[in-house]
């Protein structure tokens, strides 16, 4: 069955829009929440908290979204590479980019041995491609190269904004769980004089069901960030060999890489996903295949093999 990069690109802008909107309700209903029993434990008014809560959501999810890149290069400690440094990488990211069409996106290095690489930014024009330093020097140039295509891949397709959105908004519902929770422990307990065992009872019952959702909202934001299917990865191998007219060359590459048992020290479970391979090896999950971020890497190879 062929693959139809040009519906992947469509389907990734729609998942982009279902990110935002689910987010923003989970991040709405723990907002509500949170209002709520600052309403009667402090007295501020309902209305107001609530639409604080909402302008600072907004402001830092447009904020994050524009500068993205930066965030996440910051995150994994990537710098960007000079060129006189890196020339072979950088001759590599101009010849595959030239070869999908693609504007050259901005060139970043990860000082750590581990075997890595990712893709960030808001759409091609705005977008990072990074390799790790154990990438330059243990993988050879054809199976850099089809590392480098995979990653341009998932800047053709979108799949960095999807990816990058999906980071960018698990944070802020994670930032108010964190909160609520706080407030419960240092300062929820405390009466505010209000005798009304009506609306008592009401923000106890609005307590529970926030302390309920402050737990499983990491989790839920885990899942809806997931629900951007590991089919990503698969469109992604296959795009780098479209770019290389070489499925070896990615194919012998995530061998070394599956081969690899040093873990990417600057990565976390909030930039996982992001990249080429899970970095974070040797860290079991519980339900792994439910909140694995990539599909079996030796599927992928057999796949390439079989290419």
């Amino acid at each position: 069955m062929p693959i139809d990069f040009y519906s992947q690109i469509s389907r990734n802008k729609r998942n982009t829009i279902f990110l935002f909107l689910a987010f923003f309700i989970l991040i709405g209903i723990l907002a509500w929440i949170i209002s709520y029993i600052l309403e009667y434990f402090v007295g501020i008014g309902f209305i107001f908290i609530f639409s604080i809560f909402g302008v600072f959501s907004i402001i830092f999810a447009v904020a994050s979204y524009y500068s993205c890149d930066k965030i996440v290069t910051a995150i994994s400690g990537a710098h960007e590479a000079p060129r006189e440094q890196y020339k072979q990488l950088y001759n590599i990211v101009e010849e595959l980019s030239l070869a999908s069409g693609l504007p050259l996106p901005r060139v970043f290095v990860i000082n750590d041995t581990a075997i890595n690489a990712f893709a960030t930014g808001r759409n091609p024009q705005h977008s990072v491609v990074c390799v790790t330093t154990g990438a330059l020097t243990r993988l050879s140039r054809d199976q850099l190269q089809g590392v480098l295509a995979h990653e341009l891949s998932h800047i053709r397709n979108y799949d960095i904004r999807t990816m990058t959105v999906a980071t960018v908004l698990v944070g802020i519902a994670v930032l108010l769980s964190d909160l609520l929770l706080r407030f419960f422990w240092f300062g929820g307990t405390r009466g505010s004089g209000n005798s009304d065992s009506k609306s008592g009872g009401i923000v106890i019952a609005m307590l529970v069901v926030g302390i309920i959702l402050a737990i499983i909202t990491p989790i839920i934001a885990q899942l809806i960030q997931l629900s951007v299917s590991r089919k990503r990865e698969f469109m992604a191998d296959a795009g780098s060999v479209e770019m290389t007219r070489n499925p070896e060359g990615l194919a012998s590459a995530l061998e070394v890489i599956s081969k690899d048992k040093e873990p990417l020290e600057a990565a976390n479970k909030a930039t996982a996903h992001l990249y080429i391979a899970n970095p974070l090896k040797g860290q079991k999950l519980w339900m792994a295949s439910l909140f694995s971020t990539h599909p079996p890497i030796e599927e992928r190879i057999r796949i390439l093999r079989g290419m």
